[in-house]
């Protein structure tokens, strides 16, 4: 596909595959959910405790970078102003996701939560954006959190081959975090490893930052993440982190990565294990699509996700 776009479809599908299941941290309860399927993506009915959207549309990390996607396809001018805006008009006031702001406002823990969301739930990160573009900030990502929206934001724009250098402006948009930052980066660099044909990107990846400072963290977590690659992935997961964090969602990410084979085993692996599994499809699907390219990714699938046919049209 143009610019790499399937690996952008790849990350799309995997989203809106776990979507129903978003969010259950009882793995022994989401285990109940699937019992006796082989194929548990895309569940008809909502599993997920927190909110409720149709089946086949994507959670907020990966609809942000549908907005990317958006900016992209109407210009390539003025990027990051117009990124802005259409951030305001899909998340901001009059948006589904604005109105159930006041909702998720009363969110605190999950063993307090008292009731699902009739629509798609606001991040952190971006909350905090839309407020910091509406008071004119200069810096105007998210600081309280360090979760994935920096990454999926920026993962179109990095398919239409714009510089590692310029992704930290993307990222920076809708995340101040250095945390997240370093590791959006990461995921694109093992990404670009997959692109150019790397049998073992994570691997790979080691050998080119291992003598590198800036990820040092990055590398010493994957060497921890090597060393558990026997463990069952589910009780890795809970060990790692099931939550939307880094480094927990990444290196939760990088076990299933290297315990699988195909685009369709890994997304499933994932899905399993549970918790923020939106979070981490989002990186491990792109992650295998781009290493075994378009193909890979299940033809059922594709159909059943809202946002494909947007993608499959930029042919």
């Amino acid at each position: 596909m143009k610019n790499n776009l399937h690996v952008l479809l790849g990350a799309t599908v995997a989203d809106a595959a776990a979507r129903p299941l978003h969010w259950v941290y009882d793995q022994k309860k989401l285990l109940t959910y699937i019992k006796g399927k082989k194929d548990f993506t895309f569940l008809k009915k909502n599993k997920s405790p927190f909110y409720n959207i149709k089946t086949g549309k994507v959670s907020g990390y990966n609809d942000v970078g549908q907005v990317m996607f958006k900016t992209l396809i109407e210009g390539h001018e003025d990027i990051e102003t117009r990124f802005k805006k259409n951030i305001i008009q899909n998340f901001g006031p009059g948006s589904v996701y604005w109105k159930n702001f006041k909702l998720r406002a009363k969110y605190r823990k999950v063993k307090d939560w008292r009731g699902i969301i009739k629509g798609p739930w606001i991040h952190q990160n971006i909350v905090e954006t839309i407020q910091n573009i509406k008071t004119k900030k200069k810096l105007t990502g998210g600081r309280k959190v360090n979760e994935s929206d920096g990454y999926c934001a920026a993962l179109p724009y990095f398919l239409y081959g714009y510089s590692f250098n310029s992704l930290k402006k993307i990222i920076s948009i809708v995340t101040v975090s250095k945390i997240s930052l370093k590791y959006a980066l990461a995921k694109f660099h093992l990404i670009d490893l997959a692109l150019k044909g790397a049998n073992d990107p994570v691997n790979e990846f080691i050998k080119k930052f291992k003598k590198n400072s800036y990820f040092k963290n990055v590398v010493k977590d994957i060497y921890k993440v090597k060393r558990l690659k026997d463990k069952p992935h589910a009780q890795t997961v809970k060990k790692l982190g099931m939550a939307c964090s880094y480094p927990g969602t990444f290196n939760s990410s990088i076990h299933s990565i290297i315990n699988s084979t195909s685009y369709s085993g890994a997304i499933l692996r994932t899905i399993k294990a549970g918790g923020c599994n939106c979070s981490r499809v989002n990186f491990v699907g792109a992650y295998f699509s781009a290493l075994k390219g378009f193909s890979s990714i299940p033809k059922s699938w594709i159909k059943k996700t809202n946002s494909a046919k947007k993608i499959l049209n930029q042919k």
